[in-house]
């Protein structure tokens, strides 16, 4: 059914609305101080409109999701280019603050749609340990697409482009993604009934999907909160903040790039077990070193998140398939909606650990350190967390196996 389809230009095209999803974070972070000086925003201002960024997103995943299957991922790729060039426009003409707004808001939209289209779609072309593969090379792209676009920024910066000229850059990979896409036929789904929104739900009500829900709140927050946070809670360990993000975004495009004999070797469960204890590792590491090893410390911690978001979407499509493109947005959506919950919370900590070792007599640098890698401590409760629930899978889905192999005798 799916065998005469250009799987080679639909991967492509989603990979390079992937990319121009990664220059939307990066390239927006990097001339966020440019827009607070040209328009006066205060602080407070700059996070309401960073925060459009995240409310968009989860948003048109969810009504994407909703929809895949009655307009089809064509018509959602469309909206997600015309979300993205009017979020892109809106920001370059920009008259002030409710218009920067309303343009994070569209990029945010037009983000979401490209995650509602793409992970179903790449599900559909390909199956098991090849869909896998596909979906992790999919996923390389948003860490690649951060890594490329804090790049491009800071040249740019540094060369004296203008902000709106950054902007303007974002519309490359658009127009490419755009054009991949143009005139193609799209993939139909594998099964029959994940075309029923009813059928979807009730996948969706099973004890196994809620499960992986749980895990993909934990997965998102582990994979997303250090790197939040990186600026204030490694800035006083003697590590440079944007070279350790750096170094962490770029080692996990290139291990997403290689997924596809990892997960052929350790399964998906292997996988996110070994990813979790890497990521506790990790972040323990952060907690306790300070100087050049906490890049070493980066290392660990990129091995233990790399596959985590795109394990846990594979998982869904395949061990749950019944869930289809409403079940894959969904989970995604939850992992965005975790990340913006636990912000709060993380924050709460680090201004505890503030209070209590100012209230110890420490102060400056000495300070911010000691309340870091205190913050770091709790992090770790996470993947922590992590390790028990995939120790749970792993046995739950042995016997489930076994189970069914007794049933077939």
């Amino acid at each position: 059914m799916n065998e005469n389809l250009n799987k080679n230009a639909l991967f492509w095209g989603s990979c390079f609305a992937l990319i121009t999803t990664g220059f939307t974070f990066s390239i927006r972070a990097g001339i966020l101080p440019q827009l607070g000086v040209e328009f006066g925003l205060s602080a407070a201002q700059l996070g309401f409109i960073n925060s459009m960024w995240f409310l968009g997103f989860p948003i048109s995943m969810v009504i994407g999701g909703l929809v895949y299957h009655t307009v089809g991922p064509k018509t959602i790729m469309r909206v997600a280019f015309i979300a993205h060039t009017l979020g892109i426009l809106l920001t370059i003409y920009a008259g002030g603050y409710t218009t920067l707004l309303i343009s994070t808001l569209l990029i945010g939209i037009g983000n979401g749609c490209t995650e509602a289209a793409c992970n179903p779609m790449i599900a559909d072309m390909y199956s098991g340990v090849k869909m896998n593969k596909m979906l992790n090379r999919f996923h390389m792209w948003f860490p690649g697409g951060i890594f490329l676009g804090a790049l491009i920024s800071k040249f740019m910066t540094d060369m004296n482009f203008t902000w709106e000229a950054q902007m303007w850059f974002i519309m490359i990979p658009a127009i490419i993604y755009a054009g991949l896409f143009l005139g193609k036929d799209f993939p139909k789904p594998k099964v029959a009934e994940a075309t029923s929104i009813a059928s979807n739900f009730k996948a969706m009500l099973s004890p196994l999907y809620i499960f992986l829900i749980v895990c993909m709140a934990l997965t998102a927050i582990t994979e997303f909160g250090p790197g939040q946070w990186v600026k204030i809670i490694l800035g006083s360990s003697g590590a440079n903040p944007m070279l350790i993000l750096a170094l962490t975004a770029g080692l996990v495009a290139v291990l997403r790039f290689f997924a596809g004999p990892v997960v052929a070797k350790l399964g998906q469960t292997g996988v996110l077990l070994g990813g979790a204890i890497f990521a506790a590792i990790g972040i323990y590491m952060f907690s306790i070193i300070t100087g050049p090893m906490a890049y070493v410390a980066a290392i660990v911690y990129a091995i233990g998140y790399a596959y985590f978001w795109p394990v846990m979407v594979g998982a869904v499509a395949q061990r749950v398939p019944l869930s289809s493109a409403l079940g894959m947005s969904i989970i995604g959506a939850v992992g965005m909606f975790s990340t913006a919950i636990f912000q709060p919370i993380i924050g709460g900590w680090i201004d505890g650990s503030m209070a209590e070792y100012k209230d110890k007599g420490l102060s400056g640098t000495a300070l911010e350190l000691a309340a870091g890698q205190d913050t770091l401590v709790k992090m770790i409760s996470f993947p922590a967390i992590l390790i028990v629930l995939f120790i749970i899978l792993f046995i739950w889905q042995k016997n489930s196996k076994k189970s069914k192999a007794m049933k077939a005798d």
